[in-house]
């Protein structure tokens, strides 16, 4: 098995192409788009880097894998399945995204939050491959609904539910998101065996420090600031509920769910032939 990270500096993310030598099969996992608020433009440049990773390797794109839909970064999912093929799968948790953001967003009919626009929704513990590796998907909601990992052998890809131990762990107040429903996902993360490497789909590295794709699990249980393996629920809900009091909303979070909830497709064109993303306000006059 081998795995190549890729780190979008401009959101923190880390995007993966996972790849069998075996059969030249591969997966991308969490790949992201570059996006502008001020000039309002998407680009493609980060996403061209993974797929020339691939093209280059000649490895064959089986799956494109979202570890939930960020908010935080557009991904670029099916701008790589246009150019590279693959099945775009996310967890079943999709559906109460998608509901909760249809609402916020007020999409009307054109938007169908019954998780068509991906290619597979996966459940609990559903196995599937990768050329001659075999997947496993874990539900680790907490985050948000749809929050899942994927793990390959020693390989678990672990989305926000946690960042770099000095980092902690991801936050839970968005729509669907539940601290107490987190920690019991993160107890799921460290009973895995101990040889367990993390990937990680965000790093914020303090000043001067390099960021992090991959965390050894005990590394994590022992030294994560919110969560270590001695840590009791209680005392995780507290400290997750009051650092997210303190957090400001995500810079792309509006731009990215109504992508994202869409896997990377965007809104309709309308009648003038323009596409436009809608920006909720919040009137406190």
């Amino acid at each position: 098995m081998r795995i190549d990270p890729f780190f979008h500096a401009p959101t923190f993310t880390w995007s993966y192409v996972l790849s069998d030598p075996a059969s030249g099969a591969a997966a991308i996992i969490d790949p992201a788009l570059d996006f502008d608020p001020a000039s309002a433009c998407i680009s493609s440049e980060f996403a061209q880097s993974l797929a020339r990773h691939v093209e280059a390797n000649r490895l064959r794109v089986d799956w494109i894998l979202e570890t939930h839909a960020h908010a935080d970064h557009l991904t670029a999912a099916s701008w790589l399945k246009d150019r590279l093929g693959g099945r775009i799968g996310i967890g079943a948790g999709i559906l109460k995204v998608q509901e909760n953001f249809r609402r916020l967003f007020d999409l009307g009919e054109e938007f169908r939050a019954d998780g068509s626009a991906f290619d597979h929704l996966f459940a609990d513990g559903e196995r599937f491959a990768v050329g001659t590796l075999e997947g496993e998907v874990l539900a680790t909601p907490g985050h948000t609904n749809d929050s899942v990992t994927y793990r390959f052998g020693d390989a678990a890809f672990i989305g926000d539910t946690m960042f770099s131990p000095a980092a902690g762990t991801g936050r839970c107040d968005f729509p669907g998101g539940d601290a107490a429903l987190l920690y019991r996902s993160i107890q799921r993360l460290y009973a895995l065996p101990d040889t367990t490497r993390l990937y990680l789909c965000h790093d914020y590295p303090l000043p001067g420090g390099e960021p992090r794709a991959e965390v050894p699990l005990t590394e994590m249980r022992a030294s994560n600031i919110h969560v270590r393996e001695v840590t009791g629920e209680a005392e995780f809900v507290a400290v997750r509920t009051q650092r997210d009091a303190t957090l400001a909303v995500p810079r792309l979070l509006y731009p990215s769910l109504q992508v994202n909830i869409r896997a990377g497709r965007l809104p309709p064109a309308a009648p003038n032939g323009r596409t436009y993303l809608k920006l909720p306000l919040r009137i406190d006059l």
